[in-house]
């Protein structure tokens, strides 16, 4: 059973933010990015106790967030927004926690957003900020890669992209709720219509149209379930029972276990897409983000065995 706060959420969201048509793209585009993440006092909020520096160096985005006195190792942490909304601002009230949890130097990434920079703008991005995290951290230092809805889609092209190119992997990889599928074949996607709280069937394809503009949705780089998902780091997955993308996260978790890979699935009762972001107003998303701070500090701190217990 859902937490009363949970329950609570999924009202919230069902009445201001779920609906059928999203409008043309750019109505689209102007109602995401007025509804997608948290508000601009709780974002600065979030900054409490912790250290923050902005970066913008070429194509390379984001900000710095860290306890003042911090462990080694690094997290790339990657939002979500449908490709089309969001920043890392909007997203602190998760990259703030898990700062603060793991004990590690967070980077959060901007990307550039679709219809502005359509596909694939927002990997080729990400892709550079590995490369710069890589180049400027000290050698030997640990990388994990995190990221919720597209930025969980992000985490998981960007590891097929590391991989193929034998770059240094990274030490795991967390997807909170992955859009993978952007060609909407999960059936999820029509068997939690209406009870998923944010989404109706009718807006995956909208979403996804405004970020390919016209690229094939089966492109890996867009839909990493389509891809290689052998050889990947060590994965935790998480993400709601009720929300369409539960198959876009059950079948790239197969398809790891498959193919040999470590990947752990936590499926969340009946709460809000992203609910990881509502900590720590929702119970489920402190648990959540507790889930997220082991797997990563024990992969950071060179234990994988002790997170596969």
């Amino acid at each position: 059973m859902p937490s009363w706060q949970a329950r609570f959420f999924n009202r919230f969201v069902r009445v201001f933010v779920r609906r059928r048509d999203w409008g043309n793209a750019e109505a689209l585009v102007r109602r995401t990015r007025r509804l997608f993440g948290a508000p601009v006092a709780l974002q600065h909020l979030a900054l409490l106790g912790i250290r923050h520096e902005r970066v913008a160096n070429g194509s390379v985005r984001g900000e710095w967030l860290a306890r003042p006195r911090y462990k080694t190792g690094v997290l790339l942490y990657i939002h979500g927004g449908g490709y089309v909304s969001c920043s890392a601002a909007t997203h602190r009230s998760i990259t703030t926690s898990l700062a603060r949890r793991i004990g590690c130097r967070v980077f959060s990434a901007d990307y550039r957003t679709a219809p502005e920079a359509p596909f694939p703008s927002a990997l080729d991005d990400v892709v550079a900020t590995y490369h710069w995290l890589l180049a400027h951290e000290m050698p030997g230092t640990r990388i994990a890669i995190a990221g919720e809805s597209a930025g969980g889609g992000l985490v998981l092209a960007l590891a097929q992209l590391i991989r193929d190119a034998a770059l240094p992997a990274p030490a795991c990889l967390v997807a909170l709720s992955p859009w993978t599928d952007l060609a909407g074949t999960g059936p999820s996607i029509r068997a939690n219509d209406g009870r998923c709280a944010m989404f109706r069937p009718e807006n995956m394809p909208a979403f996804a149209s405004v970020y390919l503009n016209g690229a094939p949705a089966d492109d890996p780089r867009a839909s990493p379930l389509y891809g290689d998902l052998g050889r990947l780091p060590p994965v935790l997955l998480q993400v709601s029972s009720s929300e369409l993308l539960l198959d876009d996260a059950r079948r790239v978790h197969d398809g790891i276990t498959a193919a040999g890979g470590s990947s752990h699935l936590t499926i969340y009762e009946d709460v809000v897409h992203g609910w990881q972001l509502l900590t720590p107003f929702v119970p489920e998303a402190r648990a959540a983000v507790r889930e997220v701070a082991q797997f990563v500090r024990q992969h950071l701190e060179g234990r994988p065995e002790d997170a596969a217990q």
